[in-house]
C-alpha cells in the first residue's frame, strides 16, 4: 500500500514537471540577474535604499533583470521600453498588484481599489470614484472649497512670518481638509474634525512607513504567523485606529439620515457609496469595508503624494534659488504682484508646472511603483517571465536615465518647457511615469495636480523662503513605498506684497 502511494505521488510529480516543460518548450530563458544563496536568494546583499540598489545592479545585468528574494522570483525593470511592455503591451496580464501582508491588513483584507484584484469589484470601485468624485465636473464644483483652504493656509503662514514652519505638516492639513470635505462633507462637528485630523496624520505616517518595510513574512510566507519584525502587529494597531476614525464618520452619517429622513440626505461621495452598499446588483454592490478601503486609498494616497511632492519641490528650489526667482517672476506677471493665486491662473503658469514635473522626475512618489505580477507566463524584453513573478518597475531609475535625460541628476525645470514639454502625468510617455500607466494608473491625478500647483503657487507668490540660522539643506532620500526626505523640510516664510490681501 505504501509503495503504491509513493509510486502515485512520484508519477504525479513527473507528470506536472512534464506538462510544465511542454508549456515552456521553445520559449526563451529567464532574464539575467545576480546569483544569490540557497533559500534566501539575493536578499542578504540588498541595501536599504532599494531603488538605488536595483539601479546599480541594472547597470551590470541590464534593464530586464531577475533575482530570487527568499522563495519569490522577482523581476526588476529599469527602462522605458521594458516598462511599456508591462504597463501597456501586456497591461491585462499585469493588471493585479502584488499585495503584501501589511498591505492586506491596512486595506481591510484587500477590499480597497489599489490592491483589489482586477475584476468586477475593482471596476465598481473605480467607476464610483471616477463618476462621483474624481471627474472634471465634480472637481470643479469643489473649486471654491480648495480656494478657501489654500487661502487659510496662506493666512496661517502669514501669522507665522519669521518663524520656522514644517512644510509637510502645513500641506498635510490643507490637503486633509480639502479631501475629507470632498469625501464626507460636513458630517463632523469642529471638535471631531480637529481630533480626527491629528489622529489621521499619525495613522497615515505609520501606515506609509510600514508599507515600505521589507517584511520577512512576504519573502517567506511560512513565517507570517510568527511576525518576526512585528510589522503585522504594528499595522493592525494603525488599521484599528483607521477603522475607528472612518467608523465615526460613517456612523454619524447613518444616524443623521435616520433622524432627518431620506429627503435631507447629503449628496456627497460618502452617501453615494452607502447607497451602493444597499444595492443588490452584483456588479455594483459594495461593502462597508470597501468604502473604508477606498477612503483609505484616497486619503493616504492623495494627502501623502501632495505633501511629499511639494516638500521635495521646495527643497530643490531652496537649494537652487534662481528657480524661486523665475517662478515668482512668472507669478507676478500672470497673477499680479498684489493679488492672490486662483485656480484660473494655473493653466498659464508654465514654469511652475515644469517645477512640479521636475520634482516628480527626480523624486517620484512611489519609486518602484506598486509591484505587480503576471497572471500567465509571458515574454518581456525577449525573456520568459513565469506566472506569479513579483514585478518592480524602477521609475526612479527610468527618470534618471542619461540615455533619455540630459544631465539627469540636475534639478532643471526648463527641460519640461522644451524637448519634454509633451510629458504629461497620464503614462503616455514612458520616459516620465511618476503615477504609473495603464488601467491601474493612479486615479487621483487630476486632484493631486490641482492641489500641488495651487499650494506651491500660493507659497511662492505670497512668501520668500529661507532656512533657519545654522541649518543646512539636505536632499537625502528615505526609501519606502513613498520616497520621502529623510529629514523634514523646515523653512521660514517672509511676506511678499501679495500678502496684503490676506489680512482678515
Amino acid at each position: 500500500m505504501a509503495l503504491t502511494l509513493i509510486f502515485f505521488i512520484l508519477s504525479a510529480i513527473i507528470f506536472i514537471l512534464y506538462r510544465k516543460a511542454e508549456k515552456t518548450k521553445g520559449m526563451p530563458g529567464l532574464p539575467p540577474g545576480p546569483q544569490g544563496l540557497p533559500l534566501v536568494g539575493y536578499l542578504p546583499f540588498l541595501r536599504p535604499d532599494l531603488h538605488r540598489c536595483f539601479a546599480d545592479l541594472a547597470r551590470i545585468f541590464g534593464p530586464v533583470m531577475m533575482m530570487k528574494l527568499g522563495s519569490r522570483q522577482c523581476l526588476i525593470l529599469s527602462s522605458p521600453e521594458a516598462a511599456k511592455e508591462v504597463l501597456r503591451d501586456h497591461d491585462a496580464t499585469f493588471a493585479n498588484h502584488d499585495i503584501t501582508v501589511a498591505g492586506r491588513i491596512s486595506t481591510f483584507g484587500g477590499q480597497d481599489m489599489v490592491f483589489q484584484p482586477y475584476g468586477p469589484q475593482w471596476r465598481a470601485l473605480r467607476k464610483a470614484s471616477m463618476r462621483e468624485l474624481l471627474n472634471a465636473r465634480t472637481l470643479d464644483s469643489f473649486r471654491t472649497l480648495r480656494q478657501q483652504e489654500v487661502t487659510l493656509m496662506a493666512k496661517e503662514l502669514h501669522r507665522r512670518t519669521g518663524v520656522p514652519v514644517d512644510m509637510g505638516q502645513m500641506v498635510f492639513v490643507t490637503s486633509f481638509n480639502v479631501i475629507t470635505a470632498m469625501l464626507w462633507g460636513n458630517s463632523l462637528v469642529a471638535e471631531e474634525l480637529e481630533r480626527i485630523r491629528v489622529e489621521f496624520r499619525e495613522v497615515v505616517v505609520g501606515i506609509v512607513d510600514l508599507l515600505g518595510v521589507t517584511n520577512v513574512s512576504d519573502i517567506f510566507p511560512i513565517l507570517e504567523r510568527m511576525d518576526l519584525q512585528g510589522v503585522q502587529r504594528k499595522m493592525k494597531q494603525h488599521k484599528e485606529k483607521l477603522d475607528g476614525l472612518l467608523s465615526t464618520v460613517i456612523d454619524r452619517r447613518e444616524r443623521t439620515v435616520n433622524t432627518r429622513g431620506v429627503q435631507e440626505k447629503a449628496q456627497d461621495f460618502l452617501q453615494v457609496m452607502l447607497e451602493l452598499v444597499k444595492k443588490e446588483d452584483p456588479h455594483e454592490h459594495l461593502t462597508v469595508d470597501n468604502i473604508k478601503g477606498l477612503f483609505s486609498n484616497i486619503i493616504v494616497g492623495g494627502i501623502d503624494t501632495t505633501s511629499t511632492t511639494i516638500e521635495w519641490a521646495m527643497a530643490e528650489m531652496i537649494d537652487k534659488p534662481e528657480t524661486i526667482r523665475k517662478a515668482q517672476e512668472e507669478l507676478d506677471s500672470v497673477v499680479g504682484k498684489e493679488e492672490i493665486v486662483d485656480e484660473s491662473h494655473l493653466p498659464k503658469l508654465h514654469y511652475l508646472e515644469a517645477l512640479v514635473k521636475e520634482a516628480l522626475r527626480l523624486h517620484p512618489p512611489t519609486p518602484l511603483l506598486l509591484p505587480r505580477y503576471p497572471t500567465a507566463t509571458c515574454n518581456i524584453g525577449g525573456y520568459t517571465i513565469p506566472k506569479g513573478t513579483k514585478v518592480f518597475i524602477n521609475v526612479w531609475s527610468i527618470h534618471r536615465d542619461p540615455a533619455v535625460w540630459e544631465n539627469p541628476l540636475e534639478f532643471k525645470p526648463e527641460r519640461f518647457l522644451a524637448g519634454m514639454s509633451k510629458c504629461d502625468y497620464y503614462g503616455n510617455n514612458f520616459n516620465f511615469i511618476p503615477f504609473g500607466s495603464g488601467r491601474r494608473i493612479c486615479v487621483g491625478i487630476p486632484l493631486v495636480e490641482k492641489m500641488s500647483l495651487h499650494i506651491l503657487a500660493t507659497m511662492l507668490h505670497c512668501f520668500d523662503w529661507s532656512l533657519p540660522d545654522g541649518m543646512k539643506l539636505d536632499l537625502v532620500e528615505k526609501f519606502g513605498i513613498v520616497l520621502k526626505k529623510e529629514k523634514q523640510l523646515v523653512a521660514i516664510p517672509t511676506a511678499r506684497p501679495s500678502c496684503a490681501n490676506l489680512h482678515e
